[in-house]
């Protein structure tokens, strides 16, 4: 990926048509469903051990008014996978809260603290480390603030906001779920290391990764794609299976 953003580009604001012009990316790669205590225990290492995580979650809209509906499921984002916890499978308990509660490892994503207070109704927690992307580039008078419109200005890349509101209460999602979901958070992670190397958030040095990133699973994506035409299938032949990541 050769183009570089600079601070002074991301003050410009981009209209919905030319962000619509902008290529499409989605996160593709290694994503593991979470859906018992012994899963995630699995992969708490890997969760614990990140200094940043991308977060976001997923809530089954209602149509009913005054009627609230709580978060289904949880995504969490490494350097190695994106994990998506769903809850409609098992409690929210104590070692989730455990990692949201971490005041060492960041959690970075948009409109943060309102994911966390939906999560408060499920479960009581005190979170810490967090990073809202959105008041952090309000702080800086970026004029993009939500996370489609921060991929485009940081990144030059668009992202779907299709399956924003399907029913993530099923207990088997759906292929256009999963991927949606995983990159809101994939996708978050990058954003916020992206700021770091700007000087826009002071964090963690990752001299230019995020970019590398990028690159790297627009990459990986297109060769799953070729590969999977090849074999006669589609994106809908991928398996995202409890106990599996890839």
């Amino acid at each position: 990926m050769k183009e570089k953003i600079g601070v002074d580009v991301l003050k410009c604001r981009l209209g919905s048509e030319e962000i619509n012009a902008l290529p499409l990316c989605h996160y593709g790669g290694r994503v593991r469903l979470v859906r018992s205590p012994d899963d995630l225990d699995e992969v708490r290492n890997d969760l614990t051990g990140e200094s940043v995580l991308g977060f976001d979650t997923e809530t089954r809209p209602t149509f009913h008014k005054g009627k609230v509906n709580t978060p289904s499921l949880v995504q969490l984002a490494t350097a190695q996978a994106v994990y998506l916890i769903q809850l409609n499978f098992f409690a929210f308990s104590p070692p989730l809260a455990k990692i949201l509660e971490n005041p060492e490892q960041i959690k970075a994503g948009v409109a943060i603290r309102d994911d966390m207070k939906a999560l408060g109704l499920l479960y009581s927690f005190t979170p810490a480390g967090l990073v809202d992307l959105g008041v952090l580039a309000r702080s800086h008078k970026l004029p993009a603030q939500g996370l489609r419109t921060l991929a485009a200005n940081f990144f030059g890349r668009r992202i779907s906001k299709g399956p924003r509101c399907s029913n993530w209460s099923l207990t088997e999602l759906s292929h256009r779920q999963i991927v949606y979901a995983a990159t809101d958070a994939w996708m978050s992670r990058l954003i916020y290391l992206r700021m770091c190397e700007l000087g826009l958030a002071s964090g963690v040095r990752s001299n230019g990764k995020s970019l590398e990133l990028l690159a790297a699973q627009e990459e990986k994506g297109e060769k799953e794609e070729k590969s999977e035409k090849g074999k006669g299938g589609g994106i809908h032949n991928r398996k995202y299976l409890a106990g599996h990541s890839d």
